[in-house]
């Protein structure tokens, strides 16, 4: 795949007329104000139908699991997600303008889901998965800890103690994207047996808003990506029963089922970068021909060319990176976790530089918020830390090379 169908390109301007009808005009109150984004992303949903695509498409799943392994296997070994490129133009089209909402709707219809989809019962993908896909409910996937930052399992103190037939849970999490207003938690900690804590199996549960012993903080203020609510979790003797234990097993391979949502996570940061560098450059561009100094349009200095141009082998490289994606996803595969952390670290770096490069072509005004480029070089600093920094890309990188 070397460009976009026509198909894909047709959903592309009317998922770009939407944002920039629906989005755009709002986006003081929604960066700056009390407005959480989720009624937005709803609207999204069901003006593309994306909502009745994600319902049919789970009980279709359901149907086929329900009837037992043979259908699931059938299905696994009958081709890919020829989609995979109307799934990743809606991230693109957001980050152009919100790149804060992408991470709201990706944590509650990605990595929640996901973790609940992947590795739950059929009945607890009935209780909590439809809803979370369709946006009905907000998600959040609850792993990082005060202390804890990329050693999240080895510094990991929350955790759960057999109780009876119960389970009861206790610590704190932080940086949970939706937490303030998340519906439905996926909470991940260890097993209590009263030995030492890195001997200890991990657990990930699943909670309802509103529990007794469970506290969601007010949103966090942070440096961008303002539009996504962060928030802190505490729970101090939160009671639950096997029902709400991921697979109703403790055998369950919850380290495993991280990274597989690790690695998720970080193939969707290359989409989320296409977008932000996309702006930059289209904004830089118009900037360039418009701005007059020295009795000239700065486009015409070569210094500002170089920028450009640098702008323009970013937005080439990692648009390649996001075929490559769709191209897999239409292939039946995906990236394994050391392909995502190249993916991830290569298109965050790259996004952070055209971003800083474009602020700096604007000068003063680069500087303003009324100008786009202030919010997106702030958003856009996270996507070198968040599903992992880009130190943890390189080891990562660099294990797999080695082993």
């Amino acid at each position: 795949m070397f460009e976009w169908t026509e198909e894909q390109n047709m959903l592309r301007e009317a998922v770009r007329k939407f944002v920039e009808t629906e989005i755009a005009p709002n986006i003081n109150e929604l960066e700056h104000g009390d407005t959480p984004p989720y009624d937005t992303l709803r609207k999204m949903y069901k003006t593309f139908g994306m909502d009745a695509m994600a319902r049919a498409g789970f009980e279709a799943r359901i149907k086929r699991e329900k009837e037992g392994p043979a259908a699931t296997s059938e299905r696994r070994s009958g081709g890919g997600d020829a989609g995979a490129g109307f799934m990743l133009i809606p991230i693109i089209e957001l980050c152009r303008y919100c790149p804060g909402m992408v991470t709201a709707m990706g944590v509650s219809v990605g990595l929640a889901a996901s973790a609940i989809m992947s590795k739950g019962t059929i009945a607890q993908k009935e209780r909590w998965g439809v809803d979370l896909l369709t946006l009905d409910k907000i998600g959040s996937w609850a792993i990082t800890e005060p202390g804890s930052g990329s050693d999240a399992f080895g510094s990991m103190k929350s955790t759960a103690r057999r109780d009876g037939d119960e389970y009861v849970l206790n610590g704190s999490k932080t940086f949970i994207t939706n937490g303030p207003y998340a519906d439905t938690i996926v909470f991940i900690c260890k097993l209590d047996e009263g030995n030492d804590p890195k001997d200890r199996k991990v657990l990930t549960f699943v909670l309802d808003s509103g529990m007794p012993g469970l506290e969601q903080s007010k949103p966090l203020r942070k440096m961008g990506l303002h539009s996504s609510p962060t928030g802190e979790l505490f729970l101090s003797d939160v009671r639950v029963g096997r029902d709400r234990l991921l697979g109703e097993t403790e055998e369950q391979p919850s380290r495993e089922g991280a990274k597989e949502t690790f690695s998720m996570e970080r193939t969707g940061v290359a989409a989320m970068a296409l977008g932000i560098v996309e702006r930059c450059l289209q904004e830089s561009v118009a900037y360039a021909k418009d701005r007059v100094q020295f009795g000239h349009p700065i486009g015409e200095f070569q210094l500002i060319q170089m920028k450009l141009a640098k702008m323009e082998v970013a937005r080439l490289n990692i648009q390649n990176l996001v075929f490559r994606q769709i191209e897999m996803g239409a292939a039946g595969k995906g990236m394994s976790l050391a392909e995502a952390s190249a993916c991830k670290l290569y298109a965050a770096q790259a996004c952070m530089e055209v971003a800083l490069e474009a602020v700096q072509l604007f000068g003063g005004n680069g500087y303003m918020a009324e100008f786009g480029v202030e919010q997106l070089c702030r958003d856009a600093k996270v996507l070198q830390i968040y599903a992992g920094t880009d130190e943890i890309q390189i080891s990562q990188i660099a294990r797999s090379l080695l082993s």
